[in-house]
């Protein structure tokens, strides 16, 4: 989707600042003739740090910046002085991001705390001037260190979006809708499937100025697992999530049914999505009577809290918030 500007991934080239070499110098002065080593040691390479910045939500400034390389220590010099360390480069992104080495996959670290710093790649080294190696055996070492080579790589970056509530389920079941009634975040809605292309996030005003964030996750379909339709690519937000809504409209032909497809998704992506709690709101309930929701209940899924609202008349809603602030807080 070009005209986005949520981008939630990026591979990137890093390279760490080479280490500066080390000093090989002797003290030489008027009427000290043989004053000795007094090489300094080089300067360390410049690191690559990710610091975790809560003004950031996307990582659509990494997009274009695909080659990043940090500064080369500085080498020492004589009457031991130290070589300049070369400049470290920091990497703003968001909360809930994922560095990955590109190359194995393997998972290097992630960044959950405002304010985190991390390194992802370190610079090389300094080397030792040969005011290091002196010793009663050697008093003139005529050598010194070299810096030591920085380091370089791809990098994945992803980004897991940070939300108390995640909403999950298939396109056009009002997710969007009831994340613009309760909170003040204004989502694309629409009668057809996938008007959501990225992740939304609102937050939910609680009594006692207390409050929760709720995050609309874009429509999972059946298979979603396997990369189908646009599910595969948001599937990983609602591992941040503490508890997951579940979102199925009254005018479902098999509500229980719906909600095993939507299980079933998140177990063949990640079995531990389903550690979480889980609370099964029946959306666009103002069609219902009392009698139908009667009878509609006895079909709902078993072992999962459930609630009938309405975005719309506004039918469930405060009740709604109630438990999910219980569940949050159990």
């Amino acid at each position: 989707m070009p005209d986005s500007n949520f981008i939630d991934y990026v591979k990137i080239y890093c390279a760490s600042g080479n280490g500066g070499a080390g000093s090989m110098h002797l003290r030489r002065e008027k009427y000290i003739p043989k004053g000795g080593p007094d090489g300094g040691d080089g300067g360390r390479g410049g690191h690559i740090i990710l610091r975790a910045n809560p003004q950031f939500w996307t990582l659509i400034h990494l997009k274009y910046r695909k080659h990043i390389k940090a500064e080369d220590g500085e080498g020492g010099s004589g009457q031991l002085r130290t070589g300049k360390n070369g400049a470290d480069i920091y990497l703003d992104v968001p909360l809930g991001t994922v560095a990955k080495d590109a190359e194995t996959g393997e998972i290097l670290f992630e960044l959950v705390e405002a304010g985190e710093e991390r390194i992802l790649v370190k610079g090389g080294r300094g080397g030792l001037g040969n005011n290091n190696f002196k010793s009663a055996t050697n008093q003139t070492p005529r050598y010194s260190q070299p810096g030591e080579p920085g380091s370089e790589g791809w990098f994945i970056l992803e980004l897991k979006v940070l939300a108390d509530v995640g909403l999950v389920g298939f396109p056009n079941a009002g997710k969007s809708t009831l994340l613009a009634s309760v909170t003040a975040a204004k989502p694309k809605i629409a009668n057809y499937a996938f008007t959501t292309l990225e992740p939304n996030l609102g937050i939910v005003r609680y009594y006692d100025d207390q409050s929760f964030i709720i995050a609309d996750i874009p429509g999972i379909i059946e298979g979603a697992h396997e990369g189908k339709g646009i599910g595969l690519r948001f599937l990983r937000h609602i591992e941040r999530n503490s508890i997951l809504l579940f979102m199925i409209p009254a005018d479902s032909e098999d509500i229980a049914r719906e909600y095993g497809i939507l299980i079933n998704e998140l177990r063949q992506y990640n079995p531990e999505l389903l550690d979480k709690g889980r609370i099964l709101a029946v959306s666009k309930s103002d069609m219902l009577d009392s009698a139908m929701k009667a009878d509609m209940e006895k079909l709902l899924p078993e072992g999962i809290r459930h609630i009938f609202i309405s975005s719309i008349s506004g039918e469930g809603l405060k009740e709604l918030k109630d438990m999910l602030w219980e569940e949050l807080n159990a």
